[in-house]
């Protein structure tokens, strides 16, 4: 909570649909019961997404806190009822496969699902036809079977958390139309409706897909797309007649049509994301009283769901007997990656974001939010959901609108973890990338930003190289290339494009205390140092990681993570202290490998020598006629420096450091490498790897905290903190033929016990390694990893697994 909220602090939730009356009752039993809740539609059924929602909650999610939330879900709704109806049905979910890649899909599903804690298995067609009477069997090659799924009744749900929120205190005010935000000093101070002002210390957005609207007159950017989507009820089916139930078999999915079933006692409800995207402008949505059915209602297009009809009838033959008897085009949200938005605005203290979260992660969500309310953070990680996570670059309505009609239409795609969004791309290129593409560099983006995962130009050097065969699907956007420019690095030397890794400079007076408190290790040190040092929070858990250069007495240039850092520095920087994001401005290329000194010594005018300039230093210097900050520092754990200069001689950096690396065999080399690298070396990355969820203990990165340094945020939390009950384990795959990719589940004599956070082929040790939380293990215990349904032998082992003695990033 922030300091300036009072004890008792006054919040005005914006939006009575799932969200906003989960949220008020998460918020009251914290005991925050200064809660109002405005509707501008009548209650309990206002007539945005909730009220027309199928309720359909499948937890599986390849995202771990999307599964947590609506596992959460689940359990908070099977608890509730009104009027004797209960608010969840555990009906099960039954996904199915009538092609060999969803069946692959299906199992690695079922991987997700034991990773993160749900029942689940892969079934054969037999029990398909079991679990529903009315498929085609002959169809269907498998199905993977949830049975704790089922379905929320999203309304009945509404009232029964109205009901105990109003009981501690809360209001829920309908026929409210919000029309202003009041601010002052940059916080939130009320909400103003055609029916008076409500003063406020927190005001929560969960309007739903009028959030734009809402965060328009806030001043707050809200990135979220509404879209329609078709359901339709048919007419009785004489297989279900006499049926009492509203429903008793699994919600169905069939997903390579992108449709999704369920009943309705005697007749079935049929959802469609095969059609075209139909955006929807929240600006132009009609009031309530103005619809012809509820705002988020549209009229059917029949034309839009024949093919879906004819597929559907494709797998259940019985609706050959029915007709759709009724439909409606429902709108709800889209962001540009699928997350919900969620969290306060960096750009007006008080206001928060609850938005794009559907009925299936509705109670999760809300309890999140409600967390990092009244505590200060979340219990589980959601940076996935962090509303700072997308750059400016792409907050544009056109952005917004291409990549959320995209996640529209890839809703039930088999999409694979490294695959790119097809537009609008490129957008965000470092200076190299011109010299990037005449190197044939095979391009994936992340953060908005085109990153070479490899050079074709390199191919020559993979000719001959003995690696293990790779399955379609972990050979998917990677090469054999990759594995060449891994070797180069070890045996040469490599350039590689860092340009996207975010930058910070901090400066003023106060810096250098400020960034002490702010961060776990000592940065008393001379200018020229660098240190790594870890963000906590107050409870000691990751929040993320930073290199720190002390470049002068009170400047500081910060190797970051997300915005998300550079918000919680601003939110904390005292008067005098100023936090700047130079990324866009700066770039980078490192230069690594044995050969790294023979390259940049020639080049530039000061001593690179191990003893003119140390592992962990900082110097501004020249490479040729280009200034640079140069870093001793290295990610893949050979010799090498990092060199940054300003974005407009970032291509004359490139080319001098080209041409002078040609006579030593230098190449340029890409993430793919730059990932294995790291992985034999046993460097962490954040958000992968630890998150919030970890202490500095658990992830393996305790010698980076000073506790006796003086006080820090998290300080006291470390300090009590017991002996890890879990840590980030380094595995070794027993075969060299197996590779897996992350987030598969790992067993400890048969019972899963962890999963994989992150999983490369090492090239330097002719095996895949992958790190895991599991409960403390010795090295040499053995464990499974499963993938696709296979259990992949590996073995604990001691890290760093390459060059322990640091004898080759220290020459």
């Amino acid at each position: 909570m922030s300091s300036t909220s009072p004890a008792r602090p006054r919040v005005v939730v914006i939006g009575a649909g799932i969200v906003g009356c989960s949220l008020a009752d998460e918020l009251t039993a914290r005991g925050w019961t200064d809660v109002t809740v405005l509707e501008q539609g009548p209650l309990p059924a206002p007539g945005g997404s909730t009220s027309h929602a199928p309720g359909l909650v499948f937890r599986t999610n390849p995202s771990r806190t999307l599964t947590a939330f609506a596992a959460y879900t689940v359990e908070k709704f099977s608890a509730l009822e009104a009027d004797g109806l209960p608010c969840f049905q555990p009906v099960g979910g039954l996904e199915l496969a009538t092609t060999e890649e969803r069946l692959a899909d299906l199992r690695r599903r079922a991987g997700y699902a034991a990773s993160w804690g749900v029942d689940g298995e892969v079934v054969p067609p037999s029990r398909c036809k079991e679990l529903w009477p009315l498929l085609d069997e002959t169809k269907v090659l498998g199905g993977f079977h949830t049975p704790g799924d089922g379905l929320a009744r999203a309304v009945l749900a509404c009232r029964a958390q109205t009901a105990r929120a109003q009981a501690r205190g809360a209001r829920f005010l309908e026929r409210h139309t919000v029309t202003g935000i009041e601010r002052a000093g940059g916080r939130v101070t009320g909400v103003v409706t055609d029916r008076g002002t409500f003063p406020a210390d927190h005001v929560v957005s969960a309007a739903g897909f009028w959030g734009p609207v809402v965060g328009r007159m806030a001043g707050v950017d809200v990135p979220l797309l509404p879209l329609a989507h078709q359901y339709v009820r048919t007419g009785p089916l004489p297989e279900l007649a006499g049926t009492t139930a509203e429903a008793s078999r699994p919600i169905l999915r069939f997903q390579d049509r992108d449709l999704y079933v369920r009943e309705h006692t005697d007749r079935l409800g049929i959802g469609s994301y095969a059609h075209r995207p139909m955006p929807v402008d929240p600006f132009t949505v009609p009031a309530y009283d103005e619809a012809p059915v509820m705002p988020s209602s549209y009229p059917f297009t029949p034309e839009d769901f024949a093919p879906a009809w004819k597929d559907c009838a494709w797998l259940l033959p019985a609706l050959a007997k029915a007709g759709v008897r009724e439909g409606f085009n429902g709108v709800f949200s889209f962001t540009p990656d699928g997350m919900p938005l969620l969290g306060e605005s960096h750009a007006l203290r008080g206001f928060w974001l609850a938005e794009a979260v559907w009925v299936t992660h509705a109670a999760g969500a809300a309890r999140a939010v409600a967390e990092w309310m009244t505590d200060g953070r979340p219990a589980l990680d959601v940076h996935e959901c962090d509303p700072t996570r997308f750059e400016d670059a792409q907050r544009s309505p056109a952005y917004v609108r291409d990549r959320g009609a995209q996640q529209f239409l890839e809703v039930y795609d088999v999409v694979h973890p490294l695959q790119p969004p097809e537009r609008p791309r490129p957008l965000r290129v470092s200076p190299f990338h011109a010299r990037q593409r005449e190197l044939g560099a095979y391009f994936l983006e992340g953060g908005g930003w085109e990153r070479p995962h490899w050079y074709e130009a390199n191919a020559p050097l993979a000719e001959g190289l003995e690696l293990p065969r790779r399955d379609a699907w972990s050979a998917r956007h990677w090469s054999p290339v990759a594995a060449a420019e891994a070797r180069a690095t070890r045996e040469r030397v490599a350039l590689y494009d860092m340009t996207p890794l975010r930058r910070l400079e901090v400066t003023g007076p106060g810096a250098l205390a400020f960034l002490q408190r702010m961060t776990t290790n000592d940065l008393a040190r001379k200018p020229g140092a660098v240190t790594y040092t870890l963000l906590l929070d107050e409870t000691g858990g990751i929040r993320s990681d930073l290199t720190v250069a002390r470049l002068a007495e009170d400047r500081f240039q910060i190797g970051a993570n997300s915005r998300a850092d550079e918000d919680w520095l601003l939110r904390h920087a005292p008067d005098g202290v100023h936090v700047r994001d130079i990324t866009s401005g700066t770039c980078c290329v490192g230069v690594w490998g044995p050969l790294a000194r023979e390259l940049v010594q020639p080049l530039a005018p000061d001593d690179f020598s191990h003893r003119g300039f140390g592992y962990f230093r900082a110097r501004e210097t020249y490479i040729g006629h280009v200034p640079v900050t140069a870093m001793r520092l290295s990610y893949v754990g050979e010799l090498g420096w990092e060199l940054y200069t300003s974005a407009d001689l970032g291509l004359r950096l490139w080319d001098t450091l080209w041409e002078a690396g040609r006579e030593l065999g230098a190449v340029a080399a890409g993430r793919s490498a730059f990932n294995s690298l790291r992985l034999e070396k046993g460097y962490r990355a954040w958000g992968h790897d630890m998150t919030a969820e970890h202490t500095p203990y658990e992830a393996g990165l305790g010698f980076a905290v000073r506790l006796d340094k003086g006080d820090f945020v998290g300080r006291e939390a470390l300090r009590r903190a017991g002996a890890p009950r879990r840590r980030l384990t380094a595995l070794l795959l027993d075969d060299p033929a197996d590779v897996v990719l992350g987030k598969e589940p790992v067993s400890v004599d048969g019972t899963t016990a962890g999963y994989v956070t992150s999983a490369a082929y090492g090239c330097a040790l002719g095996r895949c390694v992958a790190y895991a939380w599991l409960p403390p293990l010795a090295a040499g215990t053995a464990v499974h990893v499963e993938y696709f349904g296979r259990a992949l032998p590996a073995t604990v082992a001691d890290e760093p697994l390459f060059d322990p003695e640091m004898s080759r990033i220290r020459r």
